[in-house]
């Protein structure tokens, strides 16, 4: 056998033992003093240097197996999202705006800034840079290791808020299933897995071989009080005008240059239609004035409130010693994700009003209701009608393939132990989409244009008279809610088809091993060559990609990009056994990339670790991190996005100056000029022309300093007790963002700068915005600031059994941000924005108990309270609705603290056999009503409300 597998057997069993008793919130381990007399070398994530010592200047959180084996939890993502130093990600609650990922934020710096490995090597990343962690089942994994600093001088990119350093089983001996069945009290939300692993040493090798399946159902938001309105408290005042009931908006007078929105018309669901069954229409005299209170539509309650998804995978992993110094080591794994999100039936719209005056009903459509042959005024109805016929479904199907073949070695040269490995990775994710609920609006189009009936059928013709249009449907949005007929839904509704490809490929070569000795011991290197290729892409549907369906439409994306780095690290121990130093190391790294697209970049870093005496280690680091601008930034093909905006041309924008005045007069704009978003004439709201999001190949890489500096104490005097606290600090410059609308109509209007005016179009006939593009560009700073504490103490054994406690807490001071660097600087800190929840603190702690067969866990997870603008003043939802600065009123409503309690009890059966019992949110905490979110009424990272889960596990080894 090689040295390597004796030493990470040694390694893991020092390392984790005490981790057993660690919380299952993931809680740091205990950071004991190693015994390096009994320890072989072993690389920890951070360094590629091997070493005796475990323990790194930079701090690194370690969740073993058992540890995770506590939560109940089904998914890699759930148990990431719950430590401390996590911030907002996607995960399973997102459902609209989510594709059924679910990835991690350390510091809440974004997913794309926290570098995802498995076994030390890179994972396929999305075309936005970032890991969908349920790409990687929870079946493999032996332990994760968070290292809680940057390593862009180890591993490259992406590393600048933390590594995530996923470590799959390996030298397993046995065979164990494991099965899981979970519900939410309510009886909703089911889920199922079952894993089966199987192990096999031999005298030359081992092989690891696991199969799983997780099944996770879905939640509607309608089951659940606090989620079924758009807004809590609010009722139908915030339900859609999109009614299910077919709608005219230009049912006003025409006189006098009106377009006819000054009044609404509805066709309630007790309206008698004339007609032949299925083709019915309806006259003026069936339909009513528009009430938002009658007739407005609730959406909230057709949605998911957690998304379903099943979870397939295969895995196997292989070491064969060729020699006692040289291995092979082989590796495969395919995962297969079904997941889906639905929302409320297609807003479906037409006339020149929306933007698509194609689509508006024809005066000569047998269903217009001022079609000229009924004495109406011939006028082109702007109609909309939302589609609860169908619900959109958006499914995914992604199956990601992993591979990795690799000789690695040890050999000892002049009295001195080297390590080495080289390795090819190849990891590829395929996608492919559907889209069902969509329409077609060429088909809508045709629909809606002129028909008549002849011989008992409405047809569509060419006009009054005119020829019949084969192949074409009379579609008739003008009919109450659930009057559109199978067939006209089968003629204008199509399922779209998107591809998606993510792949990467990678050739590594390192080495590690001791140079010279020094006055604390044998100085050690580590260098190492990557040669990587990152591709992907998008390939929409062609009717998305045409802009012919009723929704966002959008542009392929395509590209890729190369990269050679080389790397080098040196640990120097200064000191050892000595007063005042019984350990001083010093580390130092740097890193060379040279990039395909924007050329190349150094990033260098700096350690020390001192041990003053042996109950105490101090330590500190400081980085260079870059983070490269993944595929979509770079190539992301134009695609439509409907923004919230104002216009500041607007006659009725209160910030209006006499220089914005001058500056939208010279672009054309008159000085009565009122904005019109989708909700009417006024300043402020949805666009109803798409604006286009795009990608920017001129982008550059985002660079970032970090600096750590803490302590790990375990003294002596109260032995398994072990103190960590660490200071950190992260500073980002040239951070890639997306100019919103509001900056770019300033830079335009207010400070004059033509680049900007050129992003936007107005529509020659009213002046309205009809283009803007968004695109990325390196122009923000960002810097964050805080400490993690953490504690875990095991009590000495006791009559009554073994009791394990732990705490895991992250304290941001600082989370402060600038648009640009002349911008003034944001702070977040203790903040809500919309899906972004800002904790002051977060923490985890657990009280673990043993005794014989038996053992159980109580588990607490707190996220401290926030402040967010009021979004609905003057409602009763706040609770500080009367508050005032200095600039005025400024309501403000406050999440409170939310603290949840987990627990979990377990028996050990004479067979070799474990039963567990648990629950989750055990009391059925509901989250705090936040005013900001963007459905629900409450953020995605907390927990579904009134829900309390309970679970039954079982696992049996042979």
């Amino acid at each position: 056998m090689l040295r390597t597998t004796k030493l990470r057997d040694a390694v893991t069993l020092a390392l984790f033992t005490t981790a057993t008793l660690a919380a299952s919130t993931g809680t740091a381990l205990a950071q004991s003093e190693p015994q390096a007399t009994t320890l072989d070398r072993v690389e920890v994530t951070g360094s590629r240097i091997r070493s005796v010592d475990a323990e790194t200047s930079q701090p690194v959180q370690v969740i073993d197996r058992a540890t995770i084996e506590k939560q109940g939890l089904t998914s890699v993502a759930e148990v990431l999202q719950r430590i401390s130093s996590n911030g907002a990600a996607l995960n399973r609650t997102f459902n609209n705006g989510g594709d059924g990922s679910s990835e991690v934020s350390l510091r809440n710096l974004g997913s794309a800034r926290t570098l995802v490995l498995v076994d030390g090597r890179r994972w396929v990343s999305t075309l936005g840079g970032s890991v969908d962690l349920n790409t990687i089942p929870a079946a493999i994994i032996e332990r994760i290791e968070v290292l809680k600093d940057g390593a862009s001088s180890i591993y490259g990119s992406d590393a600048i808020a933390g590594v995530v350093n996923i470590i799959t089983r390996e030298n397993y001996q046995g065979a164990e299933l494991r099965t899981h069945y979970g519900q939410f009290s309510q009886g909703d939300g089911e889920r199922k897995s079952v894993e089966l692993t199987i192990g096999s040493n031999g005298e030359r090798g081992n092989v690891v071989f696991s199969l799983s399946r997780v099944e996770e159902e879905a939640v509607m938001a309608g089951d659940r009080a606090f989620s079924r309105d758009p807004v809590r408290g609010l009722g139908a005042s915030q339900y859609s005008g999109y009614s299910s009931n077919g709608k005219i908006w230009n049912a006003g007078p025409l006189d006098d240059g009106d377009d006819g929105w000054s009044e609404y018309l509805i066709v309630p669901p007790n309206a008698t239609g004339i007609g032949p069954a299925g083709q019915q229409r309806y006259g003026l005299d069936q339909t009513v004035p528009w009430s938002a209170a009658s007739y407005a539509y609730n959406y909230a309650k057709d949605n998911y409130l957690l998304t379903p998804q099943t979870r397939t995978s295969a895995y196997t992993k292989a070491r064969y010693d060729l020699t006692d110094t040289i291995a092979v080591r082989a590796e495969a794994l395919y995962n297969e994700r079904r997941s889906q999100q639905q929302l409320a039936g297609f807003p479906l719209t037409g006339g020149a009003g929306f933007g698509d005056p194609d689509a508006a009903m024809s005066p000569d459509s047998y269903f217009n209701p001022y079609n000229p042959a009924y004495g109406g005024d011939g006028r082109a109805v702007e109609w909309s009608h939302r589609l609860t016929e169908q619900a959109r479904v958006y499914d995914q199907n992604v199956k990601t393939f992993h591979t990795y073949v690799g000789l690695e070695g040890t050999f000892d040269f002049a009295d001195r132990f080297f390590s080495w490995d080289v390795g090819y990775n190849f990891n590829k994710s395929d996608q492919t989409d559907r889209q069902i609920g969509d329409a077609n609006m060429l088909n809508v189009a045709a629909g809606v244009g002129p028909s008549e009936l002849r011989d008992g059928r409405v047809v569509c013709v060419t006009g009054p008279g005119g020829d019949i249009i084969d192949g074409c449907v009379p579609f008739n949005p003008l009919s109450p809610a659930g009057g559109v007929s199978q067939e006209m839904l089968d003629y204008i509704l199509f399922t779209a088809q998107d591809v998606y490809q993510n792949r990467t490929e990678s050739f590594t070569a390192n080495m590690s091993g001791d140079m010279f000795t020094m006055p604390g011991g044998t100085a050690g290197f580590a260098v190492g060559i990557e040669s990587r290729r990152e591709s992907g892409f998008d390939s929409p549907d062609a009717f998305v990609a045409a802009g012919l369906t009723s929704g966002n439409g959008r542009k392929p994306t395509a590209g890729s990009y190369d990269l050679d780095e080389i790397y080098a690290e040196v640990l120097l121990p200064l000191l050892s056994d000595v007063t005042g130093a019984q350990l001083l190391e010093l580390s130092l790294a740097s890193r060379y990339s040279d990039y395909s697209n924007f050329g190349d970049t150094t990033n260098s870093k700096a350690g020390f670790k001192w041990k003053p005496i042996d109950d105490l280690l101090i330590r500190g680091n400081w980085s260079e991190g870059f983070r490269a601008p993944p595929i979509s930034t770079l190539f992301r093909g134009l695609a439509d996005s409907y923004t919230q905006f104002g216009d500041i041309c607007s006659a009725d924008y209160e910030g209006r100056t006499g220089t914005i005045a001058a500056n939208c007069l010279a672009d054309g704009v008159p000085a009565d000029f009122i904005q019109r978003t989708n909700t009417g004439l006024g300043y402020f709201g949805q666009t109803i022309f798409p604006f286009s999001i795009g990608g920017n190949p001129n982008a550059g890489p985002e660079t970032s300093i970090s600096k750590t500096a803490g302590f790990v104490y375990s003294p002596s005097f109260i032995e398994s007790l072990n103190i960590t606290v660490d200071w950190w600090n992260i500073k980002i410059e040239n951070a890639l963002s997306t100019p919103s609308a509001a900056y770019i109509l300033d830079q335009c209007y207010a400070q004059g700068d033509q680049a900007w005016c050129d992003l936007f179009s107005r529509r020659a006939a009213d002046n309205q915005i009809d283009f803007m593009l968004l695109a990325p560009q390196n122009l923000s700073v960002t810097e964050v600031e805080g400490w993690d504490v953490n504690v875990s103490y095991t009590m000495p054994e006791t009559n009554f059994g073994n009791f394990g406690f732990a705490l895991d807490t992250s304290y941001v001071s600082k989370w402060d941000s600038q648009f640009t660097p002349e911008s003034e600087v944001s702070s977040a800190v203790g903040n809500y924005y919309e899906s972004d929840p800002n904790w002051r603190l977060r923490a985890n702690a657990s009280l673990d108990w043993s005794y014989g067969d038996f053992s159980a866990s109580w588990m607490t997870r707190y996220m401290s309270g926030l402040n967010e603008a009021c979004a609905f003043p003057g409602r009763g939802l706040c609770t500080d609705e009367d508050r005032r600065t200095a600039e005025g009123p400024a309501p403000r409503n406050r999440l409170g603290a939310t603290t949840y309690h987990d627990v979990q009890v377990r028996y050990q059966l004479p067979w070799n056999g474990t039963v567990k019992l648990g629950a989750n949110n055990v009391f059925k905490k509901d989250p705090p009503f936040a005013t900001q979110a963007f459905a629900n009424s409450f953020d995605y990272q907390y927990d579904i409300p009134d829900s309390r889960y309970m679970y039954m596990e079982y696992v049996q080894r042979f």
